[in-house]
């Protein structure tokens, strides 16, 4: 019987995979990932019911998608996971205008979203290669999309729209917002903590290798930082986020820079490997003396806490705060300078609790809920499957 989801999520350097029953709710059977597939890949396989935790070296790199999926198909035939699985759910970054919900991804449906490469080249054609791998795996399995943009299409029409012609609007060019699957799983989770007003005008921090802010009130996105593509909005591991449209023009009349040149510099050479110098990797960066991690690291909080500002001003104001995602459920240092930045919106952390590893971090004083939520994009990917 063909009852359990595979739900898998490839990006730029890692694949993360995970396997649910449905039961009364999700039951999680089996989830891991295969990371660092650049340099130094790694497997890595959480304990459950039917697996013993796996933590091992891939080789020294590095491993191509194609690669990190056999390796997690092999592990999930070794578990005769396989023959259970009839649905597959992938998360795919742009959906552009056309795709607002999980769809089966029929031949159509990836022409549509192969157009959309352009707008997100670290990641898209990732996400499509899994979709073809895991079709030639498992052809009876229904292939399900779902998208990281979907999320964001309940903003106002206002916070979509640039200030460019109007037939360009018209024909797509304009903000989408990335991260929305995550974002997703948080309003779920502030809804069952707070009911249906999921911490009423909410400000979550997905802060990873990608990072961005969304402005949610009452658990639907009102404002978010990333745009057009991925590499707006928050200085990010290796993007550079906002930038003047006047560089873009300096860089390639004056400077003669290729199209493929300018990509490599704004999507893997800036952020805070560019302003560092030293590492993308923010838990380097935070144990290094070096005076330009450092001031990568203030740039980065600097950045997030005038984001905040903004998206506090779209919303009136602010009742909870939500960090989540690799640096903002790890990285307590960065929290807490994150915080101080708002302290003027009635924002105060408990430094204890911060470094605790709970929930709930704010001060009693705070008028803010400081929450830090583990970032879990394959469930609300296998939540959005229960209706296939």
């Amino acid at each position: 019987m063909r009852d359990a989801t595979l739900v898998l999520n490839g990006g730029s350097s890692s694949l993360k995979f995970a396997v649910f029953e449905e039961r009364d709710d999700l039951h999680l059977v089996a989830r891991g990932s295969v990371s660092s597939m650049g340099h130094h890949p790694r497997l890595r396989v959480a304990p459950t019911a039917i697996s013993a935790e796996i933590d091992r070296s891939m080789g020294e790199g590095p491993v191509d998608i194609a690669k990190a999926f056999s390796v997690v198909a092999s592990l999930l035939a070794d578990r005769g996971l396989l023959r259970l699985i009839g649905k597959v759910g992938h998360r795919i970054v742009h959906g552009g205008r056309n795709f607002a919900e999980a769809v089966p991804l029929d031949a159509s449906a990836i022409q549509a979203l192969q157009r959309l490469e352009p707008l997100a080249p670290i990641h898209q054609a990732i996400n499509l290669e899994i979709v073809a791998l895991a079709t030639d795996l498992l052809p009876e399995a229904i292939q399900v999309g779902c998208f990281d943009t979907a999320f964001h299409t309940a903003r106002p029409e206002l916070a979509k729209l640039y200030g460019l012609p109007r037939e360009m609007s018209q024909q797509g060019i304009v903000s989408y917002g990335f991260h929305g699957l995550s974002y997703s799983h948080i309003a779920q989770k502030l809804r069952s903590r707070y009911g249906v007003g999921a911490g009423g005008r909410a400000i979550v921090a997905h802060l990873g290798s990608g990072a961005s802010l969304c402005a949610m009130r009452a658990g639907v996105s009102v404002a978010t930082t990333m745009g057009f593509s991925t590499l707006d909005g928050l200085v990010m591991s290796t993007r550079c986020g906002a930038l003047d449209p006047g560089v873009i023009l300096h860089l390639l009349q004056d400077r003669k820079l290729s199209c493929d040149e300018l990509t490599e510099i704004l999507y893997e050479r800036s952020g805070l490997l560019g302003v560092s110098g030293i590492s993308g990797d923010m838990q380097d960066l935070l144990g290094s003396k070096d005076s330009a991690a450092a001031q990568a690291i203030d740039l980065f909080v600097y950045r997030i806490g005038r984001e905040i500002g903004s998206l506090a001003a779209a919303l009136g104001g602010i009742d909870t705060l939500v960090f989540t995602a690799g640096i903002g459920e790890h990285a307590a240092e960065v929290r807490k300078k994150i915080c101080a930045t708002a302290e003027w919106l009635g924002v105060a952390l408990n430094n204890d609790l911060n470094h605790d590893g709970g929930e709930l971090v704010s001060a009693p004083t705070s008028r803010v809920d400081i929450l830090v939520i583990p970032a879990d994009e394959e469930r609300a990917v296998a939540a959005a499957l229960s209706k296939f």
